[in-house]
């Protein structure tokens, strides 16, 4: 087998090249499709805003309008909230030459970075530097939290800064295509964001058995979506599993960890619940509830996180095995324990 690889080398290696260059190119052509197709769709809204009514309700009523009429058509990514991105992104970026310039080497992640940025001189530095430099959309986005550019700007050092930066940030340069697989680019290029795109072997699987089980329970559980794409003003986030249980007339949220459960997972399943109120609670439903399935559940994370006496959020434990009968009944006797722990107030009840 050596001597084949040795004899075939020089072939693989130019395979290996072929393939890059293919994938290189096919990231890059969707990429740049995409943010031209933003820009130009915020154009065309904001002349159109000044061309028809200088009245506020003007431009809401045609934002609401054309949501309505294209995400039916085209999915989630023409949302109101995210046309109102696209505006920005025009209002912000009104050159187009310097747009046509920079989207070879940007993507939609990176543009929504850029957008924080209300200093114009900043903005359009952050956007040459992260072009030149090939920064990718994590190294963008933590150089603009950290403040790099006025930092740099007022260093007499500015050597010693930009070393830092780099030493900082290369973990996030080793993925130079890390939206290929995102479903940003799937669902833009029409695609449905499927269970495939950011789940692992095993965590599909679990995620799979825990909606069918659901579903197949039939107690007003109604499924709404896996990985539902959150959009908010400063991030994208995933939910693993959302639900409508018709009962309770509330969405469930089921977020899974590959481990043991940390008081950052808690504070992330709080955070969805809030959000998810926020942004997709309507009138007429109650207060989102969260469960947050861990391998391994945490008796003073019970006790001591918000997870304690908050009756809208749960922990639970999965199993990848089959455990035997004595294992499982001392297994669901601590649960249980654990379970009184966080909601005191409901054993007592009880």
């Amino acid at each position: 087998m050596e001597n084949h690889l040795t004899l075939y080398q020089s072939v693989i290696t130019d395979i290996k090249s072929i393939i890059s260059s293919g994938q290189e190119a096919a990231y890059n052509a969707s990429s740049k499709a995409m943010l031209l197709t933003y820009w130009n769709i915020g154009k065309r809204i904001v002349e159109q805003e000044q061309g028809g009514s200088e009245r506020a309700e003007y431009g809401r009523g045609l934002i609401a309008a054309l949501a309505e009429n294209l995400t039916k058509e085209f999915g989630k990514n023409y949302s109101k909230r995210n046309l109102h991105y696209y505006i920005k992104f025009y209002q912000f970026f009104p050159d187009e030459q310097i747009v046509n310039a920079c989207v070879h080497n940007l993507n939609w992640t990176h543009i929504r970075s850029l957008l924080r940025v209300s200093d114009e001189n900043a903005r359009y530095w952050y956007m040459k530097e992260a072009v030149d430099e090939g920064w990718s959309s994590r190294t963008l986005d933590r150089n603009i939290s950290t403040q790099y550019y006025y930092r740099l700007l007022q260093s007499p050092k500015k050597e010693a800064v930009i070393e830092e930066m780099k030493q900082k940030t290369a973990k996030y340069q080793k993925n130079q295509f890390e939206l290929i697989k995102s479903p940003v680019i799937a669902e833009f290029l029409g695609f449905k964001n499927e269970d495939t795109y950011l789940e692992g072997d095993l965590e599909s699987a679990i995620l799979s058995h825990i909606r069918d089980f659901l579903m197949e329970l039939g107690r007003g559980f109604a499924f709404v979506a896996r990985q539902q794409h959150i959009v908010t003003e400063t991030a994208d986030y995933y939910l693993d599993l959302v639900f409508y249980n018709i009962e309770l007339k509330c969405y469930v949220l089921i977020d899974l960890k590959m481990g043991r459960i940390t008081h950052q997972d808690v504070g992330q399943i709080d955070m969805y619940v809030r959000m998810y109120d926020d942004l997709k609670r309507s009138q007429g439903d109650n207060p989102t509830i969260g469960i947050l399935l861990c391998s391994e559940t945490d008796a003073d994370i019970a006790r001591y996180s918000v997870l304690h006496d908050n009756n809208r959020l749960f922990m639970s434990k999965y199993l990848t095995y089959l455990p035997t009968k004595e294992q499982l009944k001392a297994e669901i006797e601590r649960q249980k324990n654990i379970f009184s722990m966080q909601h005191p107030a409901l054993q007592e009840d009880e």
